[in-house]
């Protein structure tokens, strides 16, 4: 009896063991223009956080491309804008929110060729305006375009990613576009755009942090070790600004002059877990995306949020 005891005390403590360790392998994805996910990677601080894991860091073009890899089960953890895992949790992907990184909506904007005639957002009616679909500029520009009185009808959709929004934009074939950093800084300082607005114009969410849910119900403790690694990340673009700029100038290959227009444009708001005022922003979203028919049912934000 004793020894049966002792064997299923043993089996619990090593169930329990299995559940607090680290992954032997995390599989991170991340956007290059994601200055806290570059740092992190450059600095190795989900390295030195998890010495017994190997860290993974796997590139995507866009947030709807991150989503799918994480529903295919090749991804753990991830970063994207406010649309992506609200389209994501309509499809009943099993993801989780992990943190948020707030914003005050001046990095992402709606942008006009610098000849265009329209000044205000009610000259865009039945214009041609680029988006990346289910992106955070997709958000934008329906929150942007009820602020002025019009409806997602009264415009032209182009849906492009935005490597191939840009030439379009340039080449005069669309009327705007609907687009975030360090895009947004180029088209800026090229002298090809002006803005007509930007997110600090509607109410703006921010960069969310989301893991897959088979992830967040085994490595909890992990969790919060990437997101302080996210932390020291933005910490440093902050105390050693010059140098991360440097460093994100090599990653994305753009001039010093655009990347250091994108830092100004940076909020550098700490990142925390989701709290009751960023469950509700993001609600609001949820329900304007359903009311609007792009989502195909209405969701519950709260219900994928980690920890449950």
């Amino acid at each position: 009896m004793i020894v049966r005891m002792l064997v299923t005390l043993l089996l619990a403590l090593g169930s329990t063991l299995a559940l607090a360790a680290d992954p032997q392998v995390l599989r991170i994805g991340y956007q290059k223009s994601s200055v806290n996910m570059v740092l992190a990677r450059e600095h190795r601080l989900l390295e030195q956080a998890l010495p017994g894991t190997q860290v993974q860091w796997i590139e995507f073009p866009g947030g709807p491309q991150l989503i799918e890899a994480l529903n295919g089960g090749s991804l753990d953890v991830g970063n994207i804008g406010d649309i992506p895992p609200i389209f994501a949790q309509a499809a009943g992907i099993p993801l989780r929110y992990i943190g948020i990184e707030p914003s005050d909506g001046r990095s992402e904007a709606i942008i006009v060729p610098s000849s265009s005639p329209a000044r205000t957002l009610a000259d865009l009616k039945g214009k041609r305006i680029a988006l990346q679909k289910g992106s955070s500029a997709h958000s934008l520009l329906l929150k942007s375009l009820i602020k002025a009185g019009l409806q997602l009808s009264d415009v032209e959709l182009v849906y492009l990613p935005a490597a191939d929004a840009r030439p379009a934009f340039e080449q005069g074939k669309l009327d705007a576009w609907v687009i975030w950093d360090p895009y947004y800084a180029a088209a800026l300082l090229d002298g090809s755009a002006r803005t007509l607005s930007t997110g600090e114009d509607v109410h703006p969410s921010g960069t969310y942090y989301i893991a897959s849910r088979p992830f967040t119900e085994q490595y909890g403790a992990t969790i919060d070790k990437v997101l302080e690694a996210l932390r020291q990340a933005q910490k440093i673009s902050v105390e050693q600004r010059e140098q991360s700029i440097d460093g994100m100038t090599r990653v994305l290959g753009l001039k010093r002059e655009v990347v250091e227009l994108y830092f100004e444009h940076r909020y550098n708001a700490p990142i925390r877990p989701l709290d009751a005022a960023a469950i509700e922003t993001q609600q609001r979203i949820a329900d304007l995306f359903f009311a609007n028919r792009l989502i195909p049912r209405a969701v519950q934000v709260r219900e994928v949020v980690y920890p449950q």
